[in-house]
């Protein structure tokens, strides 16, 4: 399905600044079709003299005549003559006789989308209104006031006053609905109207009257604790003069507010203050907050034991008198140096993938410090790009990427100056890793059998269901073939190349 974006760039009559106003408007249709009781369907002009569905939203306190999407469809017939006279007149425009929806009786208003710009007033799209006649029953105070507060807005949709540019865009857990509760203010901030479920949040904040007739400032600095900091933006939302949110705490209740200033022609005439108790879902985000921190905590000791461990393994390498303990003590260090590197990536953001190549880079410079035996000078080169890979792949992979480059290095290399190539290639089936070394190559062709060895084919093959494949190369330039069963040659051309294969297909994309 296409965004609402992609729909009205298509049509090519629109600029970045009347999209983004048209999602701002779009935002609030959920508060449109709730006040409304009534299906609220946005249309942009074509280029042919029509219009197209943009967005549609559906009440949540009444039924909905669109049981189908209509999104990128086109306006219909009976609706195009009323919303074409909305969008030239830019006037609201109400149907004169009700109309019929397969079989349902309707009733349709047509409001005009406008936007101030440099003085002047631009129309950019249409609103309509559907309401279901057939389920007409006589209107409560509750809905009367809805209706009223919807037609405030509408009128100022058309005359350019609303969205209003200041209010905030971000998403925010909890942002009050209609139905959660909603106040109506008057211009000096006296509450006019208040719903059941408005009450009901001021009730459990420590407010036991009737919020009419009472104003809703002095209400809220009766009821909020001396001692408690309040938000600096409380007073302007309480008053309806701004259209900020804010929340209120008392008795262990948190209430979110948050207000609409209602204007006539700019002139502000009073506002509508929607309420939710969210008491569950600030202590929802205060547990979260307070796990993250402490996972994050558990994090920062983990990496910093692991380096210990690499420290004492480094030290105890270097006391030690044997030399066969001493490679064993620092291949053991590399290792945990390893996992340390990865630990700390992973623990660095909550995504379950990882970008590899930045875990890669750090894992070879560490390599490349240690593992550099005497009269040996190792050149480490990486080529190509692993790309992201899921979490349970990055360590398995830096431990046996690890294990390569340090024999590579002393072994194939041992005594002498050269290359070590770690080249990558990666489709959608599978990641191809290629290890070389300049060195004098297998000795008669044969693997080597010990600790590094075993640890990598378990690795490769009982972790990432991969395989693996040693080589030597030869004075051709190499043997092996690319990702895409091409003959692959490069720089090194004599030595020994470790060939790693390891399926992607069970990665989710």
């Amino acid at each position: 399905m296409s965004t609402l974006s992609d729909l009205v760039f298509a049509q090519g009559i629109a600029s970045e600044a009347d999209v983004e106003w048209l999602h701002r408007v779009a935002g609030d249709g959920q508060l449109l079709a709730d006040l409304s009781f009534a299906d609220i369907v946005m249309w942009v002009p074509t280029s042919d003299d029509s219009f197209v569905a943009v967005a549609h939203t559906r009440p949540g306190g009444a039924a909905t005549l669109f049981y189908r999407d209509i999104v990128g469809e086109r306006i219909r017939p009976q609706w195009q003559a009323q919303v074409r006279d909305a969008f030239a007149s830019a006037a609201i425009i109400d149907s004169s006789s009700p109309e019929w929806f397969e079989e349902t009786p309707t009733r349709v208003r047509a409001v005009p989308i406008a936007r101030k710009l440099d003085g002047a007033q631009t129309v950019m799209g249409v609103l309509t209104r559907h309401t279901n006649l057939g389920d007409v029953r006589a209107p409560s105070r509750q809905q009367i006031t809805f209706n009223d507060c919807a037609d405030d807005i509408f009128r100022m949709i058309a005359t350019g006053d609303f969205p209003d540019l200041s209010a905030p865009t971000g998403p925010r857990r909890g942002a009050p609905r209609a139905a959660d509760g909603l106040i109506r203010l008057d211009v000096d901030g006296i509450v006019t109207f208040a719903s059941p479920n408005a009450l009901s949040a001021f009730n459990r904040v420590g407010f036991a009257d009737e919020l009419e007739g009472e104003s809703l400032a002095e209400v809220t600095s009766r009821i909020l604790p001396a001692s408690r900091d309040t938000d600096e933006s409380l007073p302007v939302v309480v008053t309806g003069r701004a259209p900020w949110r804010t929340d209120i705490e008392a008795r262990g209740v948190t209430v979110s507010l948050r207000a609409i200033p209602l204007r006539d022609h700019g002139n502000r005439t009073g506002a509508i203050v929607l309420c939710r108790d969210v008491t569950e879902l600030r202590h929802q985000e205060q547990e979260l907050l307070t796990k993250d921190a402490t996972i994050r905590e558990i994090h920062h000791r983990v990496k910093n034991n692991l380096q210990t461990v690499a420290s004492l393994l480094r030290i105890q390498a270097r006391r030690t008198k044997s030399e066969e303990a001493r490679e064993s003590l620092t291949q053991a260090m590399q290792r945990v140096a390893a996992i340390a590197v990865v630990h700390d990536t992973l623990s660095e953001g909550l995504s379950q993938n990882v970008d590899f190549d930045q875990v890669f880079d750090r894992v070879l410079r560490l390599v490349a410090e240690v593992a550099a035996a005497p009269n040996t000078l190792a050149h480490t080169h990486s080529i190509g790009k692993f790309g992201v890979l899921p979490s349970e792949y990055a360590t398995p992979l830096a431990l046996a990427l690890t294990e390569l480059v340090t024999n590579a290095v002393e072994h194939g290399l041992k005594g002498q100056e050269g290359k070590v190539e770690i080249i990558a290639e990666r489709d959608e089936e599978k990641l191809l890793v290629r290890v070389r070394d300049s060195g004098s190559g297998l000795p008669e062709g044969t693997v080597g059998r010990g600790l590094g060895t075993q640890i990598v084919r378990t690795l490769i093959q009982g972790e990432l269901s991969g395989s693996i494949d040693w080589r030597t190369l030869g004075s051709d330039g190499g043997g092996s073939d690319d990702i895409d069963g091409n003959r692959a040659g490069g720089q090194i051309a004599t030595g020994t190349e470790v060939v790693i294969e390891i399926p992607l297909k069970w990665i989710k994309r």
